[in-house]
């Protein structure tokens, strides 16, 4: 534990010239710095490798810098609250996209294209009174 809290300290990076933005899927929230760097990505402190276990998370992550052919030209500090693994890492993406859209503009359409900026407004639907979930029925029996 105290190697990797030494290997944080080293490579802590400074956000104060970065660009800001706010991504949103399902009940996550993923607040983006992004800046001009080498493809460092840090979640809630921890480097994004150790953050997320599965690889479909890693890759998704990683898709805004692969479509624009940038993979290891920016910086990410995220900071994500909510939801799970996958309602985070689908708000870091909408995050990062915008973010990158702040720093240059003529990446729009390529993300757009790939439905990146757009929020995602699937979320759980709510339970109903009388029902055992938000549609399902309880079994009906006629004795």
């Amino acid at each position: 534990m105290e190697e990797n809290s030494k290997v944080m300290e080293k490579t802590k990076l400074d956000f104060k010239d970065s660009m800001y933005a706010t991504g949103r899927r399902k009940t996550s929230i993923a607040k983006i710095w992004l800046k001009k760097g080498t493809g460092i990505i840090f979640v809630n402190g921890k480097n994004f490798q150790d953050y997320f276990t599965s690889d479909t998370h890693k890759m998704q992550i990683l898709r805004p810098f692969e479509i624009i052919d940038q993979a290891t030209q920016y910086d990410v500090r995220c900071q994500v609250v909510g939801g799970g693994h996958t309602g985070q890492a689908g708000a870091m993406v909408h995050g990062i996209s915008r973010a990158l859209l702040k720093f240059d503009e003529n990446f729009k359409p390529t993300l757009r294209k790939e439905k990146l900026t757009t929020r995602d407004s699937r979320a759980v639907e709510r339970k109903k009174p009388g029902r055992a979930k938000a549609r399902r029925s309880f079994q009906f029996s006629k004795r």
